[in-house]
This record gives C-alpha cells, sequence and structure tokens, in this order.
C-alpha cells in the first residue's frame, strides 16, 4: 500500500506542478523560508519542494535558506500530519508523499486509508449518477431519432422497399432503446446501492471523525 501511495503521489505531484512557478518574485524577494517551509510542510509537500521554489527564484536572482526552510517545514509536518489531517487527505482523494516522521505516520496513515474507504464509496456513488444521467440523455436521443424515422416513413412518394427499410431502423433503434432502458433501471438500482455504501462508510467513521 505504501509503495502505491508514494507512486501516486509522485504522478499527482508532477500533473499538479507543471511547468508553472512555485512562488512569485515579490514572494522570492521577501525571503521569508521559514514561513514558507511551514506551509509546506502544513500542505504535506516533500522535500523536493524546495528545488522548484529555487528553480522559480533563481529567475530573481534569490536563492533560498533551506536551513530555515527545513525547519519551518518540520513545523508545518506537526500540523499535516494528523489522524484528522490524514483522514481528510484520503478522503478527497489526495495522494500522501511519505512525509510523516515514523513517530507520527502510525496514526497518520490508517486515518488516511480510513478516509480512502470514504473516498472510493462516494466516487462510486458519483460514477453511478454520472452513469444514469448519460444513459437518459441516449434514451432521449433514441425517442427522438425514433420519432424522425417514423415521420420518415409517413412521407408521400416513397417505394415499398425504402418504406422497408425505414421500418427496419425503427425495430433497431426499438430494440436499442429498450436495452438502454434496461441499463438504466441497473444503473439506477447501483445508485441505491452506492447511497446506502455511503451512509454506512460514513456512519462507521462518524464517532471517530465527526461530521464533514
Amino acid at each position: 500500500m505504501r509503495v502505491w501511495i508514494l507512486a501516486a503521489a509522485a504522478g499527482g505531484a508532477a500533473l499538479a506542478l507543471g511547468s508553472c512557478a512555485t512562488m512569485s518574485a515579490e514572494q522570492c524577494m521577501a525571503g521569508d523560508w521559514s514561513s514558507q517551509g511551514y506551509a509546506d510542510g502544513a500542505a504535506g509537500l516533500t522535500m523536493s519542494r524546495l528545488n522548484d521554489h529555487a528553480e522559480a527564484c533563481a529567475k530573481h536572482g534569490v536563492t533560498p535558506d533551506a536551513s530555515a526552510y527545513g525547519a519551518g517545514r518540520e513545523q508545518g509536518l506537526r500540523q499535516y500530519c494528523t489522524p484528522d489531517r490524514g483522514f481528510q487527505a484520503g478522503r478527497t482523494g489526495s495522494s500522501y508523499g511519505g512525509v510523516c516522521p515514523s513517530r507520527l505516520e502510525a496514526d497518520f496513515i490508517p486515518a488516511y486509508r480510513d478516509g480512502q474507504l470514504v473516498h472510493q464509496a462516494e466516487q462510486a456513488l458519483a460514477d453511478a449518477r454520472g452513469r444514469v444521467e448519460s444513459l437518459g440523455d441516449r434514451l432521449e436521443e433514441l425517442d427522438d431519432k425514433i420519432t424522425a424515422k417514423q415521420a420518415e416513413a409517413r412521407a408521400d412518394g416513397l417505394s415499398d422497399q425504402q418504406r422497408e427499410t425505414i421500418r427496419n431502423r425503427i425495430q433497431e433503434l426499438r430494440r436499442e432503446r429498450a436495452d438502454t432502458e434496461r441499463d438504466w433501471r441497473r444503473a439506477q438500482e447501483a445508485i441505491d446501492d452506492a447511497e446506502r455504501d455511503v451512509r454506512d462508510v460514513r456512519w462507521r467513521f462518524r464517532s471517530q471523525y465527526g461530521d464533514w
């Protein structure tokens, strides 16, 4: 599990940072590296964040104070590496970069995994609702197509072959609609199951982490 968490963190960090500067010119010139370290630690960022700051500030001729940054970051980590913050990080789908000292990680990781269970249940519910909406849109689209084909079949001047082709297409659309409606009903049932799972997991952790 720890390996997976770290891998997810690395991938997430790469996407989040991209080519954006992590500090403005004003922040670099202010040189409050202790406060910057504290903020990064409290956000659960890895020490490699200092390299990103160094790259951003090099454009302005500023070199980070690694000692002040590190001391501030240690203070910030004490705010981050708590069970409540671990639970919130997992619940919101945030990655964990393995930043907590072992003495704090022992309580942080179980809470983080609890939060992940909530996140997974909530995500499953969101996915189920999205599927119902998508299938509902498809049903409306098929109804419109069937109506249009029925009107086409009533047009004057069509040959018997043309009318037969249109009727066959209407039957195809109706079969697809029937299949789609069955899928839509199953998706509705999946919503019911997912809502129950969300209620269960919230109830399970409410006494430990409170309402959220």
